[in-house]
């Protein structure tokens, strides 16, 4: 059962709303980040060097970027994949693919062109690969939330909360083009009333129907609505277009807190309901509470 949202546009709400939480800061980003500077070494020493010498640096320079990236997608599908309720498991397992391209990499760049001895490669890809494996993990290799016998409607939820989880991405990346630090702000602010909703149809996949509108049209909308402010913006300055678009938002946000808080008392008044029915057949059968 969803915990009741509460905030200055819900029934009974104040204006004294706690601020919403921050998103999370992404695990590993300095090693990370390590992974895509620690093979330039690699260039610098390539050109130093006879011709196979240097394809093999090249290789393992190339090897070494594929796995850096493949490791930074690996985390974010894995954040995207741990603050979700239900969510399907990362179809490709990203982070276990640069393991083994990392010790492949390493291989490539141990090689000696003069002798070709391959024990020290050997090593270098075993060391490389275990390291990394140890330092970033595995992915995700199950799917999270999906009791047994309800994958399909499980499946509508993942698939609806996702297009919607793009829907926002893609307004926070266009309203940055505005240049407004506040109006990101703001924009993250609706953002994670939103997700409010998001939660509460990850709990109780029903309220998938009622919901679908709004994490469909009216977040495309939305997202719409800001990638052409923010060009519109970004050109001449215009004040009141800004202030319509904050008008929307706010509009946006009142709207979802709306909705949410109505599928959150539905919920309840149906468990009240359930309990109400199951008492009376107790009493029916003759069973007496103490």
């Amino acid at each position: 059962m969803a915990e009741r949202f509460s905030g200055k546009y819900s029934p009974g709400g104040t204006s004294k709303t706690p601020p919403p939480p921050q998103q999370r800061r992404r695990r590993a980003g300095a090693r990370v980040n390590l992974l895509f500077i620690v093979p330039g070494i690699l260039v610098l020493t390539a050109f130093q060097q006879e011709p196979v010498g240097m394809a093999l640096d090249l290789a393992g320079f190339g090897t070494l970027i594929l796995a850096a990236w493949l490791t930074r997608e690996g985390l974010r599908a894995e954040d995207a994949y741990e603050v979700r309720r239900v969510a399907k498991r990362p179809a490709i397992p990203r982070k276990i693919f640069a393991s083994v391209l990392t010790g492949i990499g390493l291989a490539i760049a141990g090689l000696d062109p003069a002798t070709f001895y391959p024990p020290n490669p050997l090593l270098f890809a075993l060391l490389g690969a275990g390291l990394h494996f140890m330092a970033f993990g595995p992915d995700p290799l199950k799917d999270k939330g999906v009791p047994e016998g309800s994958a399909f409607q499980t499946d509508r939820v993942a698939k609806a909360v996702d297009e919607a989880e793009r829907h926002l991405t893609a307004m926070r990346e266009a309203i940055r083009g505005a240049g407004v630090p506040s109006l990101s702000r703001r924009v993250d602010r609706f953002s994670e009333t939103a997700r409010q909703m998001f939660r509460v149809v990850e709990d109780d996949p029903r309220d998938l129907t009622g919901a679908r509108r709004y994490l469909g049209v009216y977040l495309l909308g939305a997202r719409d609505a800001t990638s052409r402010f923010a060009d519109l913006y970004s050109r001449n300055k215009d004040e009141s277009a800004r202030t319509d678009y904050e008008a929307l938002l706010d509009d946006l946000e009142t709207t979802f807190a709306a909705r949410t808080d109505k599928m959150l008392l539905d919920d309840k008044s149906s468990l009240d309901v359930e309990i109400e029915v199951l008492r009376d057949r107790l009493a029916r059968e003759g069973v007496n509470r103490n």
